[in-house]
């Protein structure tokens, strides 16, 4: 038995026209219903179309579900604020000023209030700070303080800042100020020398603080903001350093070594010293050849700036604590690590530093610019503007609302 034709769509329209009537009368209305199918199908495709796009924080429109998250490469320069799209080929997205023209120190941000934080000036004392809000591109406020900044991390509510008060100090201070004012609310004094890079666990009880004139990482509880270990010593004072998810293993690079140290959180010990190998090992105008660490997301590797040579080189970290890291790939720079950052303002020396894209797939060098492709173990690409800061952090956004932010820079 042969089944009516559809009584919808298009077939349903040009079915009903074609059977009855005459040729004229066939025509006329078979010329009018498709002229009416071709409106109601331009109407629908018209709306749909404007139901699947977004425009996203920077103005680019694009269909909604690639741009649900869109990930971008915040580069801070002095004075300066430079947006990369790690989603189309790294393009420069925006360029902006900003009064941190005495030299950047730091920057982190949170995704919970939507405010970045930029640390600049002396990191001696009477340093300053200033809040950028995300969504309206503007600054909220800024405040100079009596003592120096330096590298801070903010707490993953946002509330609040642990800033070391300079490498250059000659005490052991890391204030604690409130992110929504940017005023001292506390102090932990680690009894180290000259503060300078900080990092706050995943988890959020626990800050890691990393005195440049002192032998020993300190480990300090958020709820309590009392000093709860060390881990160390190590050879000659904690430069960048970077620590795993578990809060079980710290890596540790220190001045005049190419290479980085490995410590026991729990037992506070050094379990290995690993140098760099195939390489010179002195020369050089940093003091801390390898300025720069980072892990995986994986954590199964762990990369390291080479300054001496322009180089990052990746270890397998896998087998730890048990087994010794080993070196496993040697990336050269597109961009070499010597002479100074240009239009730089103080601390212009090209030493380096890294840090991981959110989603593991790239590794930023800072003072090269270099992009590292993981999977390759490559360096594909320079941002520019990175090639003259230390620097730099990822921010993603859904839209114009960010929803991830780096809370400390490695």
């Amino acid at each position: 038995m042969a089944r009516d034709p559809p009584r919808t769509g298009l077939a349903y329209v040009i079915g009903r026209v074609i059977n009855p009537g005459t040729e004229m009368q066939t025509k006329q209305a078979l010329h009018a219903s498709v002229l009416n199918v071709l409106l109601v199908c331009t109407v629908v495709s018209t709306a749909a179309r404007a139901d699947s796009l977004q425009v996203d924080r920077f103005g680019s429109v694009a269909p909604a579900t690639r741009l649900a998250v869109h990930h971008y490469e915040y580069v801070f320069p002095d004075g300066a604020i430079y947006v990369y799209d790690m989603d189309n080929s790294f393009n420069l997205v925006k360029q902006t000023s900003v009064p941190t023209a005495a030299g950047v120190r730091g920057a982190v941000a949170s995704a919970r209030t939507g405010i970045l934080y930029i640390s600049y000036g002396s990191d001696a004392s009477n340093g300053s700070m200033l809040a950028y809000d995300l969504r309206t591109d503007s600054v909220v406020w800024q405040r100079d303080y009596s003592f120096g900044i330096d590298s801070m991390s903010i707490t993953a509510n946002g509330k609040k800042i642990y800033m070391p008060t300079g490498e250059l100090a000659s005490g052991g201070i890391w204030e604690v100020l409130r992110a929504d004012t940017g005023d001292p609310i506390a102090a932990i004094d680690t009894d180290g020398v000259g503060p300078h890079n900080t990092l706050i666990s995943v988890n959020g009880r626990h800050v890691y603080m990393g005195p440049r004139g002192t032998n020993y990482l300190i480990v300090g509880s958020v709820a309590t903001g009392k000093v709860i270990g060390h881990v160390g010593p190590v050879q000659d004072g904690v430069r960048p350093f970077t620590i795993n998810r578990k809060e079980t293993l710290a890596f540790i690079t220190t001045t005049g070594f190419l290479g980085f140290q490995v410590g026991n959180i729990k037992t506070g010990e050094i379990i290995y010293t690993v140098g760099v190998q195939g390489f010179p090992n002195t020369g050089g105008a940093a003091s801390a050849p390898s300025h720069g660490i980072t892990l995986s997301r994986d954590e199964t590797e762990l990369y390291v700036v080479d300054s001496i040579n322009s180089y990052v080189h990746i270890f397998d970290v896998s087998g730890l604590p048990g087994v010794a890291p080993t070196q496993v790939a040697d990336v050269p720079l597109q961009s070499q690590l010597t002479g100074v950052e240009l239009d730089c303002a103080y601390d212009c020396t090209r030493d380096g530093w890294l840090n991981r894209s959110r989603d593991g797939r790239y590794i930023f060098v800072g003072d090269s610019g270099d992009v590292i492709d993981t999977a390759k173990h490559q360096s594909i690409g320079v941002l520019p503007a990175l090639a003259n800061t230390r620097n730099a952090i990822e921010i993603d956004f859904r839209g114009t609302t960010p929803i991830y932010a780096m809370t400390n820079r490695n």
